[in-house]
């Protein structure tokens, strides 16, 4: 078995093992029905599992360019915050919306104009949620090239992503999960 299939296997194993798997019968975020469910809120507060990805996540990075970190709330903030912790960089969060209260704005974290960021999401099905972050990020002047995926539905989000020149690395697909 090499590194690669290792890792995932590793990573499955985690998911499983943490409850994160469900079957029955879910509405997706993206509207869609489905028989199955990751529930990557279970993982991500599963110190072990969490621990997981955030290794193989960051061992990701070492091939990116990257100045931050960057997780979507809600689901996207614990991961980014623990890949930012392993691979010591700094945490970008980014809203749903901007708040009209505080401090406002759409961003939590030191976003400057030309900062490269690689985005945590739990799981992508055709990739709407993590657009979204993305268009907020490059209208306030940051970069992102890369998109890390806990898990990837397999429903599109790697094609539409791609049409905005972004590419997404998925730590494990549906399709490997489920068998």
């Amino acid at each position: 078995m090499n590194v690669g299939n290792y890792r995932k296997s590793l990573l499955i194993s985690a998911l499983k093992s943490c409850g994160a798997v469900k079957y029955g019968d879910f509405t997706l975020a993206s509207g869609k029905k489905s028989k199955y469910y990751i529930d990557i809120k279970k993982a991500s507060t599963d110190p072990a599992t969490l621990t997981v990805i955030a290794e193989q996540a960051s061992a990701i990075l070492v091939t990116e360019n990257v100045d931050m970190i960057g997780g979507v709330a809600l689901g996207g903030v614990p991961l980014a915050t623990a890949v930012a912790l392993k691979s010591n960089l700094k945490l970008l969060i980014v809203r749903k919306e901007e708040k009209g209260y505080g401090t406002g704005g759409r961003f939590i974290g030191d976003l400057k104009k030309g900062s490269r960021i690689v985005l945590i999401e739990d799981v992508t099905t055709s990739g709407g949620s993590v657009k979204d972050a993305i268009n907020a990020i490059l209208e306030a002047g940051g970069i992102v090239n890369t998109v890390i995926t806990v898990v990837d539905r397999e429903e599109g989000a790697q094609e539409s992503l791609a049409a905005l020149g972004v590419k997404l690395i998925p730590l494990v697909s549906a399709s490997d999960l489920l068998q």
